[in-house]
């Protein structure tokens, strides 16, 4: 069936994380009896394992990542996610200067070297140029939260390329209705935006939202608080970075309700930075509810996760599902792995609805691929 060739901007910890599970998993056995491969939601999509994943671009700003094998550069500081993968291929394509724009925060400038970003002064590649001659066909976004200018940037090239994008940060792209309409008259799918954690504080937070509205209980008010100690959380201590992070996060919790919550009673996003975390990420998560006969229902909980690694299996998930679109001639936002994936898709869905929809998919491309032809338009994308 051939690699999926991925290009990827920003080789951070959530790279690091991704390029370490295609290897952790690459040899993984089929499941006897019907079990699970412990830490994927999926072994085999339309007959791709995480292994047929090939990296064939990176881009970066940093000067201690440019120039170097991207298994190398993913091990380079300010990457701080734990490594679970001692050997790396050593026939890695070299990480390209990217544009700089808006991925580096002012106030980043303030912190140690080993905690911040230090950019190259090399000149910047031709992005385009790079990704037609890599034959990349899928471009990951992993640039830092608050990236407006510089993930535009990289979703112009994908279309004047014909690269589709998983769009992994809070920058609306696949959920802006300018946006989806391009890539979908550019006959290109994508998927997006913000990706969720497989087990995080959002993904939890939606499901304990839902329980309260599924067994009659009125949420009357919640909060999530997060910390952490990698990049991620030291580049939104810049609060302006964040206006589309905390929307993100706000409307994947609030669409799983069955009614409305003043947003003067929900308070969700990263709260501080907490440099000995590392990428260890913490949630204190608080609901509080009206049971039966008005009487108070009271939750806190506390969630501790490897932060990158915890969203790399939905990444390698999300990268297959649009293969699976490309070579079924889907354009546009596909509705039902974003929405399953992400935290800001086009359209909200439940997570039954949306893991249901994306056996649908499955199903439509097995049929495609036994008979050549195209399988009927299923709920994956939006109409044209």
């Amino acid at each position: 069936m051939g690699k999926i060739r991925v290009a990827v901007a920003g080789v951070g910890n959530c790279a690091s994380a991704l390029l370490q599970g295609i290897e952790f998993y690459r040899d993984t056995p089929s499941p006897t009896g019907g079990g699970m491969v412990p830490g994927l939601m999926n072994r085999d999509i339309g007959g791709y394992l995480p292994g047929d994943i090939e990296i064939v671009a990176a881009f970066d700003i940093d000067r201690r990542k440019v120039g170097r094998p991207v298994t190398e550069a993913i091990f380079a500081p300010p990457n701080c996610t734990k490594r679970f993968v001692e050997r790396m291929p050593a026939d890695a394509p070299i990480v390209r200067m990217g544009p700089v724009m808006d991925g580096v925060a002012p106030h980043m400038a303030d912190y140690p070297d080993d905690r911040t970003f230090l950019p190259s002064s090399e000149t910047p590649c031709d992005v385009e140029r790079v990704l037609r001659n890599s034959d990349a066909e899928i471009l990951v976004n992993y640039l830092p939260v608050g990236s407006e200018a510089a993930t535009r940037f990289y979703a112009e090239a994908c279309l004047r390329t014909g690269v589709s994008l998983v769009n992994c940060i809070p920058v609306f792209i696949a959920s802006d209705p300018e946006w989806a309409d391009r890539f979908r008259k550019a006959g290109i799918p994508l998927v997006g935006d913000d990706i969720k954690s497989q087990l995080g504080a959002t993904i939890v937070h939606r499901a304990l939202a839902r329980l309260f509205s599924d067994r009659g209980i009125r949420l009357r008010r919640t909060y999530q608080l997060n910390t952490g100690g990698n990049t991620d959380f030291l580049n939104m201590l810049n609060r302006s970075r964040l206006e589309s992070k905390r929307i993100s996060k706000t409307e994947a919790v609030t669409s799983a309700l069955s009614h409305d919550v003043s947003p003067d009673d929900v308070h969700i996003g990263p709260s501080d930075y907490v440099p000995w975390q590392r990428d260890n990420k913490l949630c204190f998560l608080r609901i509080e509810g009206e049971g039966f006969g008005g009487l108070p229902i009271e939750l806190e909980l506390r969630l501790s996760v490897t932060d990158s690694p915890n969203s790399a299996g939905v990444g390698i998930d999300a990268i297959r599902f649009c293969r699976l679109g490309r070579e079924m001639g889907l354009s546009g936002p596909l509705l039902a792995p974003s929405a399953y994936f992400m935290k800001h898709p086009p359209e909200q869905h439940t997570d039954d609805d949306a893991r249901r929809e994306l056996e649908e998919i499955i199903a439509d491309y097995r049929t495609w691929r036994r008979t050549q032809e195209a399988p009927p338009r299923t709920r994956c994308t939006s109409p044209t």
